[in-house]
């Protein structure tokens, strides 16, 4: 594939109603492909910014088509009935980028059991759910990618200590990824991780107490990097745990100030790295 492009495929993105599924949505939408925006938010959230119909207003105005549809990756009819709409509207689908996750950095006495199973349902659940409900399609895809935002699996204590059910459902995406990527490596369907090297601000972590956002960079490092994934051909990469920037400059990127929510600033590692 000479030139990187999406142009004319079909993305199936979870959570892409901001933050880091919106600019992965962006990014590929200025290449003319389509996408399908699987989120709850179809309000405005008092917290948090952005809607499925705003995202889909952006990704139109970005060169993009757009089908915003309200999921909660939790239920299951839901997802069956997006992926069946997306595949009716659009044709297919090329593209799965799990992206919607929950959070909680909390301790095992910290942790109700409501925002556990609220992790579970989404990141563990959710992830396998919407790969199940997507593969058929992207059996039948040209150059199909699943991409979990999900990082290296990592069995050192001290990721597991302070946050551990957080860490078990972040690690169970990493999981899906291992074993799909070998399930089905010989029918070319290339599964993938991707993890930030430093924090990425978005409006999740605005709520996430000490955490400077000048310490940061900007969601567009992930969107490029995952654009750089999603544009190679599937056969050639797979059950990889990629690193954002690690990715970009293996495409010979060297200037991530850019990236930079304050240029100069000394960026915060990320968790699990």
């Amino acid at each position: 594939m000479s030139e990187r492009t999406l142009a004319g495929r079909t993305l199936f993105i979870t959570g892409a109603s901001r933050g880091i599924g919106l600019a992965i949505a962006l990014r590929a939408a200025r290449d003319g492909a389509n996408v399908a925006i699987a989120a709850k938010t179809e309000r405005p959230h008092p917290k948090l910014p952005g809607t499925i119909h705003d995202a889909a207003a952006a990704i139109e105005a970005a060169g993009g088509k757009a089908l915003p549809i309200r999921c909660d990756i939790r239920e299951e009819d839901q997802v069956r009935a997006a992926v069946a709409a997306t595949v009716e509207r659009f044709g297919g689908i090329d593209v799965l980028v799990n992206n919607a996750s929950a959070i909680s950095l909390t301790g095992t006495l910290e942790t109700p059991i409501k925002r556990f199973d609220l992790m579970f349902g989404v990141n563990v659940r959710g992830t396998f759910l919407a790969s199940q409900a997507c593969l058929p399609h992207l059996l039948a895809a040209p150059n199909p990618h699943v991409l979990n935002l999900a990082p290296p699996p990592n069995l050192d204590p001290k990721w597991f200590a302070p946050h551990v059910a957080y860490t078990m459902a972040k690690y169970g995406m990493s999981l899906c990824v291992l074993g799909m990527a070998a399930e089905f490596r010989d029918h070319g369907v290339a599964v993938n991780a991707l993890w930030p090297r430093t924090v990425i601000h978005t409006a999740a972590l605005a709520m996430i107490p000490g955490v400077d956002p000048k310490h940061c960079r900007t969601p567009e490092i992930m969107a490029d990097a995952a654009h750089v994934v999603l544009t190679t051909p599937s056969r050639e990469r797979t059950g990889q745990f990629l690193i954002d920037e690690d990715v970009l400059r293996g495409v010979g990127v060297t200037d991530f100030e850019r990236y930079a929510v304050e240029p100069g600033q000394p960026l915060l590692p990320d968790l699990f790295l």
